[in-house]
């Protein structure tokens, strides 16, 4: 039986660690070790909506919050939006997100979760999440490329990590990268290897949300124009 787009992507996240050095200050935060529901919830997503053998395009995003991916195990998708739109209940953890409120806002515009699934598959060329402590000695969360050494550390890990991600079943031709900052390392990657044909730069949906919330709707418009190569 031919494996499922859905089940190669959980078994590459059942797979996900990250054993490499980081700078003082930093540490990752693998969801899918800290809570058990997070994997369950997750396998949930992708059998819901990658239970076929289609090729997508990929949307990449720069590396999970603590709030959304770093909870429920899928990529711009908080507790709210698992349930009230994917339809999952997750029970161990409530969250918002506010990168996930555009998100699927402009999912339902493009058509509804379901219609948006079938084509895209979002993930990050760091799919774990990074947070860094502050003087206060709080955790907060950090960017892959917000320390140079931090980027040099986890540069390997993240090419080999858009490889994975290319070999669950992607279209190498394009790659939509959220964010001006997150392209310009993507940019870099894609430079030492050689990983897509062609970046088109969005706006990140955090930056959407909280600068340019009263233009939300021209981004929105934006966003679909772009993935529906009409920009």
């Amino acid at each position: 039986m031919t494996e499922s787009f859905g089940d190669k992507v959980i078994n590459f996240n059942r797979q996900l660690n990250f054993s490499g050095s980081l700078p003082d200050g930093f540490k990752v935060i693998n969801p899918y070790m800290d809570n058990p529901e997070t994997m369950q919830v997750m396998q949930q997503f992708y059998h819901k909506f990658y239970s076929d053998t289609e090729q997508r395009k990929f949307i990449v995003g720069i590396n999970p919050s603590r709030h959304g991916a770093g909870v429920t195990g899928v990529p711009f998708t908080d507790t709210k939006r698992l349930e009230s739109v994917c339809g999952i209940k997750m029970e161990s953890a409530h969250t918002h997100e506010i990168s996930s409120v555009f998100m699927y806002d402009m999912i339902a515009e493009y058509g509804g979760a379901a219609t948006f699934y079938k084509q895209f598959y979002i993930n990050s060329p760091f799919p774990l999440a990074i947070v860094r402590k502050t003087k206060e000695g709080n955790w907060l969360n950090a960017n892959y490329y917000d320390d140079a050494a931090l980027f040099e550390m986890v540069k390997e890990f993240m090419i080999l990590t858009l490889k994975n991600n290319i070999g669950i079943g992607l279209d190498t031709s394009e790659v939509y990268v959220l964010g001006k900052k997150n392209a310009l390392f993507i940019q870099k990657l894609n430079k030492e290897a050689h990983l897509f044909e062609q970046i088109k730069v969005l706006e990140h949906p955090r930056y959407i949300q909280q600068y340019k919330s009263k233009e939300k709707q021209i981004y929105i418009d934006k966003y679909i124009l772009t993935l529906n190569n009409e920009l």
